[in-house]
Formats: structure tokens, sequence, C-alpha cells
């Protein structure tokens, strides 16, 4: 008989490339469907919050300015590591959510999929909702998208697709994030911040944060240096609404989708909801 003691996993944030605790020091108890005990998360500050910002816009323009099929590569990587740590995922879902072995692996297997699907779309989003426009001159007159900037991600329950669908389609089309994490289901986000500190993904693009909606989503909302909200995993109608009027302050692309069903095949407005479009005129040689 053993008398090992396991080496318990210390759950903390994800910031510029770096896996510190909350500034306040703060953590709260992970609990399964069952109310049993699974592992202590770090309690993210607002504080936490704006330095998350501050790394995620230190990263944008190195990662803008990567060529669309760079960041497709390196978002196929994030689903090559994902792959290989697919039991330990597996098993995290299983503990975090009481899903059956079998969902847990297709959970998985969706969020692979999804990752690929998004990296593919990576060089041929511009062909497809960029355009050369007619107009009534000896000019050319050429649209093209390019990402809003730094991108506040309120993710949905599942902590693992969810998450994925979510997080991908932002980072694939040159924005970086701040994400806060499922605040029921936190581990398998750190597990996938993990992950990406392992797949090349630069420190910054990615911030993951654990803790509450209500204390984190407001000041994401209002700060002034966030360029965009995703709300799709604020289920409480009064908050979303508070947090878009926060968010017109500084005039953010938000996005509040309807019911959503993340396990069919995404579509391209994932994409384009953070992207702006650049029209350039150039006159025509003679």
């Amino acid at each position: 008989m053993s008398n090992r003691i396991d080496v318990r996993k210390t759950y903390k944030l994800y910031i510029g490339g770096a896996f510190p605790r909350s500034e306040s020091g703060r953590s709260y108890e992970v609990l399964d469907p069952k109310g049993r005990f699974l592992a202590n998360a770090s309690l993210a500050s607002r504080k936490d919050a704006r330095d998350a910002v501050v790394a995620a816009r230190k990263a944008f323009g190195g990662w803008s300015g990567r060529t669309s099929y760079n960041r497709a590569q390196v978002v196929y990587r994030i689903a090559e590591v994902l792959e290989s740590r697919r039991a330990q995922l597996e098993q995290e879902l299983r503990d975090s959510e009481g899903v059956s072995a079998s969902k847990a692996r297709d959970y998985v297997d969706l969020a692979v999929d999804r990752l690929v699907w998004y990296a593919g779309w990576a060089d041929k989003l511009t062909q497809v909702v960029g355009n050369a426009n007619p107009v009534a001159g000896p000019f050319f007159n050429l649209s093209t998208p390019e990402p809003s900037g730094v991108i506040a991600v309120i993710a949905p329950k599942g902590p693992l697709l969810g998450l994925v669908s979510v997080l991908a389609p932002v980072i694939v089309t040159g924005n970086t994030a701040v994400v806060v994490a499922s605040e029921e289901h936190p581990l398998p986000a750190i597990t996938l911040a993990e992950i990406m500190a392992t797949a090349d993904v630069p420190g910054g693009v990615v911030n993951i944060l654990t803790g509450t909606r209500a204390e984190l989503a407001p000041g994401l909302a209002a700060h002034m240096d966030v360029n965009g909200i995703d709300l799709t995993g604020i289920d409480d109608p009064a908050l979303a609404l508070s947090l878009e009027q926060a968010a017109a302050d500084n005039l953010k692309r938000v996005r509040r989708p309807a019911a959503e069903d993340l396990l069919a095949t995404p579509s391209l407005s994932r994409m384009t909801a953070f992207l702006e479009t650049k029209t350039v005129w150039h006159p025509i040689g003679v």
C-alpha cells in the first residue's frame, strides 16, 4: 500500500503568458454537480482584469500584424496539443459537469474539430467578406476586414466547447482576448490556458480570468481600452442590458446572441462580429 500524497494542482489565472495568482490573494471553491469539493480556483479581481487588458493591448500589434496563414498555424497547433491532453480534459469535464465518459469524449472531439474549422478559415475570410466596390470614377475601391483590437469574452457555461467556440473566432481574426471563464466550471479553462502556453500562442494574445461574472464583466464592459465584448455567457437579461449600456461609452462592438446551439456547425458571424472594414481608394493609372 502506497503512502504517497497526491500533488494538488493550483489553479491560477492566465495573464500575459504567465500564471499569476489573483492580486487580491482570493480564491473560491469549485464543486462538482453533487456539491463535492474539486479544487480551489483563483478569484480574479477588477485589478486582475485591468492587468489582462494591458497585456492584451501590448500583444495586439504583433498578433494582428502576423499573416492570417501564420495565425491559422497557431490555432491549429492549439488543436494538436489539446488532442494530446484529451484524457485530462475528459476527466475534468466528467468531474465538473457530471457528464458521462462518452459525452466528455464528444465534447473534446468537437472542441478539437472547432479549432481546426476556424484555423481553416483564417486565410480565406478576407476573400469572402472583402470585396472590390464598383465606383463611378477612375479609381480602385477595395474593402478589407481588419481586427477591432482587444475583445472581452464572457464565456458560456460549457467549460471547454463553449470556451473554444467563443474564443477561437476572436483570435484567429487577429484580435486579442480577455476571457472570463465559466464561473461554475473554471477548471478546463485553466487547462486550456496551459495548452495555449505550450502551443506557440504569444503571451497576452489570450488572457483567462476565473471568478464571478458579476464582478469582472462590468469593469471590462466599461473599460475604455476594450474594443468589443461578447456576452454569450451572460444569461441574466438585466446584467446583459447594463453591460451593453456601459459598453456604449466608447462605442464598443457588442455581441449579445440569442439562444445559440454551440453544438451546431459554426457560422462566419462569430468571426465577422469583431472585424472592422477598411476601404481604400486608389487612382487607376492611365
